[in-house]
């Protein structure tokens, strides 16, 4: 929870209240866990009622103490101060103050008079906190030479992380392990090489996660650095009450332990399962014994198949099943299940509507359908062959794509006929003498004739090549007289 400082300014930037570790609700500090509310900081005591001269302080990673206040000090949440250690002293930050502190010994079972209440020297000085800062920075690579340490001594336990006493002088180093673990040796190998005095401490699985923090599954942070503090045993019991499956990939938590959030919503499953049928039971109808398959708590659906087709589920209601159970208790068969499963029918439910138009997170897991390529195919230009000529003024045989001839005409509607006009792209030859020149057509027509003539015999073709060689401006009579000839 945090106060109204916070919050972000008009530009979107957070203004923040900048007082250095000392904000109203104590959570603005960073690893502040496990963080209590002060809802009684604003309220005065009755008069002639002094405050409660004891105070808890935080260490690190959320590691909290009850202190007393004999030098009585002024002291407020978030003041830095210096307090009695196991030898020597230690710094920490004040994290609740006030009547609100004989709640959390009371939750802790920790009276005032206590052997474990120590008591606050003073404020921290510059000096203090200097000391404190320099011994912070050394956590890291003390805990680096402490695993090789480990390591190369083959003890089986895990470093898991270091935490340095506030003047320096002496360091804790807490490990788990499966096993008694003989650290004699190590002890004296941490000692000698960082030339302060040591102390292991072991720890379980789930303490080391919520000394560490870090982010759950679900998205959260980790409940046991946050909120939860005693734990309790989780069996896998919980998982089958729950109709999850035994995979402990996904039933186990960075601990390496089951999950504590099993626990949170047994109950409910339990009280939910009081109306269902045992698993064990067995349905007897005229088409054999069916066997429970699964079930869904929460809908009141379950799931049955035959012995002998086990491959085929049938699913039946609530009722359906108990009403079988009925009919099994009279000595009378039920219905084949098929009959059953048609009975039930589900109404289409809108829980969800997409009114602001967003991206569904689920958009890429169906497969795209294959995209048909609705593009018209270019087409491709016809490579026109010049034509070649053979020996004996023989036309080729080879003939390019069917084109419109000049003469070709095209049916329209309406019985018209429209001459369609023939595109000739090639170059046209110069034209020297015009008088010779001839056209494509006659060239046809004369190649036609050289070859009819090979057919014709001689005298045939003196006849003709008389005719060419008549002039053009003669006689019609003279014409007629050879051709009798």
């Amino acid at each position: 929870m945090s106060c109204s400082s916070c919050s972000t300014n008009k530009s979107g930037v957070p203004n923040g209240c900048k007082s250095n570790g000392n904000c109203a609700t104590g959570t603005c500090g960073s690893g502040n866990k496990l963080a209590v509310f002060d809802w009684l900081s604003n309220m005065t005591l009755p008069t002639g009622e002094a405050p409660f001269n004891i105070f808890e302080v935080r260490f690190k990673n959320g590691r909290k103490h009850f202190y007393k206040n004999t030098e009585k000090l002024t002291v407020s949440m978030g003041d830095v101060v210096a307090v009695e250690g196991s030898s020597g002293h230690d710094i920490g930050i004040v994290s609740l103050a006030g009547e609100l502190v004989k709640v959390q010994m009371k939750k802790r079972k920790i009276t005032s008079d206590s052997e474990d209440v120590k008591r606050i020297y003073r404020k921290a000085s510059q000096k203090d906190i200097d000391i404190w800062q320099t011994a912070r920075d050394k956590e890291q690579e003390t805990q680096r030479k402490g695993r090789e340490i480990i390591s190369r001594l083959g003890l089986k336990m895990k470093l898991s992380d270091v935490e340095y006493q506030g003047d320096g002088t002496k360091a804790t180093f807490y490990y788990t392990a499966d096993e008694r673990v003989d650290f004699r040796q190590l002890i004296r190998d941490l000692a000698g090489t960082f030339s302060i005095r040591v102390e292991m401490r072991q720890v379980g699985m789930r303490q080391e996660a919520a000394r560490l923090g870090g982010v759950g599954s679900c998205g959260r942070e980790l409940c046991c650095s946050t909120w939860l503090t005693d734990f309790r045993k989780v069996n896998t019991a919980a998982a089958r009450y729950q109709q999850l499956s035994l995979n402990p990939l996904k039933l186990a938590g960075q601990c390496g332990k089951l999950k504590c959030c099993l626990n949170f919503e047994l109950d409910t499953y339990l009280d939910a399962l009081q109306s269902f049928p045992k698993q064990d039971k067995i349905l007897n109808t005229e088409k054999g014994d069916a066997v429970f398959v699964k079930m869904d708590i929460f809908k009141k659906m379950l799931w049955y198949t035959y012995k002998e087709e086990s491959f085929k589920w049938f699913r039946l209601s609530l009722e359906q099943v108990h009403e079988i159970i009925e009919l099994n208790k009279n000595n009378e068969l039920a219905l084949p299940l098929d009959e059953y499963e048609l009975e039930i029918t589900e109404e289409a439910i809108v829980d969800f509507e997409n009114v602001v138009g967003q991206d569904s997170l689920t958009r890429f897991d169906t497969p795209k359908k294959p995209r048909r390529n609705n593009r018209r195919k270019s087409k491709k230009p016809i490579n026109k062959k010049p034509v070649a000529k053979k020996e004996g003024n023989k036309p080729s045989e080879e003939k390019p794509k069917r084109r419109p001839q000049k003469n070709q005409t095209k049916p329209v509607v309406g019985n018209k006929n429209v001459a369609k006009k023939r595109v000739d792209n090639r170059k046209e030859k110069p034209k020297n003498n015009p008088k010779t020149a001839k056209s494509k057509t006659q060239k046809g027509t004369e190649e036609n004739k050289t070859q009819a003539q090979k057919k014709k015999p001689n005298n045939q073709r003196r006849r003709n090549n008389n005719q060419k060689n008549r002039k053009p401006n003669g006689n019609k009579n003279n014409e007629t007289k050879n051709d009798k000839e």
